[in-house]
């Protein structure tokens, strides 16, 4: 699909599809015909329909762009980001892209800053400033929906070569080089307003919702592995290109959902599922979960699970942060996952029988002693195994069984109890999420990130992946939005 000049005439535009499309309908050596035939006119349809889209598109923004009132609003919507500074007003011409690779060029009200003098340099800064554009979010040179399907596909698939080849199909052909900038931009956009919630939070002026009221809430953290890209100042001689080491980093990712009475996750739009991630170590997860519980109304929730593997820095840090919160003690519950539990048990199994029987005879006997709760029985029962065994083996089976006795007597082992409530006794929604942001995009082989734009492709998957997609959408948008009250 080739790029298009928008017409800014709707009957010209309807003439044209209308002349594209009476041919395709047309039947004709029918016998000729089969699944590809119909396949090939159906992608013929569709393209004539996304120019036709993208006509129309251009033709709202010209009719916009010649309002005085849009104009004006334009103006008063973005004045904050301007006001103060002397500025001159002139016109630019702008080239904007839409769907069905329609280019619509349009002349525009700009307002350039008047020259001045950098201490040092003697340069003269120019920059410009244009209120439609940035009221309408066209900051970018593409229009909202084609800026987000970029950003989104870009984002969602495994590489910028695939997304390039999805974008297609919207009849949106651009540079892989473009869509990367343009899918980071979006990105950082979104992560400066995470920012500005956790600074509104240090504050004390962070909104408060009612959404987790009377809510049974599941709280899950957990971290991932993936490869940061580190420059080390010298170019090869080869390629000439700077060489670099990759490093391991551990992205830290959270999510908070709710379930239903029976315990089956809620995944409806009233109720959104909140995930995030960042590569900032524990520290930066903390403040964004607790911007985020703050923000949802955590105090107002009828229980709270959280729920992890046995990282020493969930439980040190994250239970006490609930109960500052305003969560209450009794009816909040901490459980390390169920099934890493079970693999130090089959840890231990597999070094105490060497035969394979009595290996998953045996573990499956204490697997299900741990799910019913009977935790003393199952330890008693492997220091009996540990005092019989040789002593070549028997550190690794103190190994497990100091393990299992620590996490009892934090009481993070309550299977039964938290089972009654009907809450999940695994962390799969988070080990699930850990494979969707970083597994299948950010770790692989050969891919190394620079943190910068690792921490924007986390954070952007995570509203994915928790199906917020439009809502982080409609956040980046309203944000060029910015009046001189504000």
């Amino acid at each position: 699909m080739t790029n298009v000049e928008a017409n800014f005439n709707l009957n010209e535009s309807i003439s044209d599809f209308l002349s594209k499309v009476q041919e395709l309908l047309e039947i004709k050596e029918v016998s000729t015909w089969d699944g590809n035939t119909f396949r090939e006119r159906e992608e013929k349809i569709r393209d004539a329909g996304l120019v036709l889209a993208g006509q129309c598109i251009g033709l709202l923004l010209y009719n916009l762009s010649q309002s005085p009132e849009a104009q004006a609003t334009a103006k008063e919507k973005t004045r904050g980001w301007w006001l103060g500074r002397k500025l001159r007003n002139l016109n630019c011409c702008r080239e904007i892209l839409t769907v069905g690779n329609v280019i619509v060029r349009l002349k525009l009200p700009y307002m350039l800053e008047r020259g001045q003098r950098q201490p040092r340099e003697k340069k003269k800064i120019n920059e410009g400033f244009c209120p439609f554009l940035n009221w309408l979010g066209i900051v970018e040179g593409v229009t909202p929906l084609a800026w987000s399907t970029i950003a989104k596909y870009g984002t969602i698939s495994s590489s910028f070569e695939i997304a390039r080849l999805q974008l297609i199909d919207w009849g949106i052909k651009i540079s892989v080089k473009r869509i990367q900038r343009l899918t980071y931009q979006f990105g950082k956009i979104g992560l400066s307003l995470r920012n500005a919630k956790i600074l509104s939070l240090d504050l004390g002026t962070l909104t408060k919702t009612e959404i987790l009221k009377d809510k049974k809430v599941v709280i899950s953290v957990d971290g991932g592995k993936t490869r940061e890209r580190i420059y080390k100042g010298e170019r090869s001689t080869e390629t000439n290109r700077y060489k670099y080491k990759g490093e391991w980093r551990e992205p830290k990712v959270m999510s908070i959902y709710v379930v239903d009475e029976k315990g089956k996750k809620i995944k409806n739009g009233e109720i959104p599922i909140t995930n995030d991630g960042t590569y900032d170590g524990y520290q930066a997860i903390l403040k964004i979960l607790e911007a985020h519980l703050v923000n949802l109304g955590i105090a107002q929730a009828k229980e709270v699970l959280l729920i992890a593997d046995a990282a020493e820095w969930i439980w040190l840090h994250i239970p006490p942060l609930l109960l500052r919160l305003g969560c209450r003690a009794e009816t909040t519950y901490q459980l390390i996952d169920f099934y890493h539990v079970t693999q130090h048990l089959s840890n231990f199994s597999k070094v105490a029988f060497s035969d394979k029987n009595e290996n998953n005879k045996w573990f499956k006997s204490a697997r299900l002693l741990l799910k019913q709760g009977q935790v003393s029985n199952l330890l008693e029962q492997m220091n009996i195994i540990h005092q019989q065994a040789s002593n070549s083996i028997k550190d690794a089976l103190m190994s497990e069984i100091n393990y299992l006795t620590n996490r009892n007597n934090e009481g993070r082992l309550n299977y039964p109890q938290v089972a009654a409530r009907n809450f999940p006794i695994g962390s799969g929604a988070i080990e699930s999420l850990i494979r969707q942001v970083v597994n299948l995009r950010l770790k692989g082989l050969g891919k190394f990130w620079l943190k910068e734009n690792a921490e924007i492709m986390l954070h952007s998957r995570c509203q994915w992946a928790a199906q917020n997609w439009n809502n982080f959408c409609n956040s980046i948008f309203t944000s060029f939005i910015y009046p001189a009250t504000h």
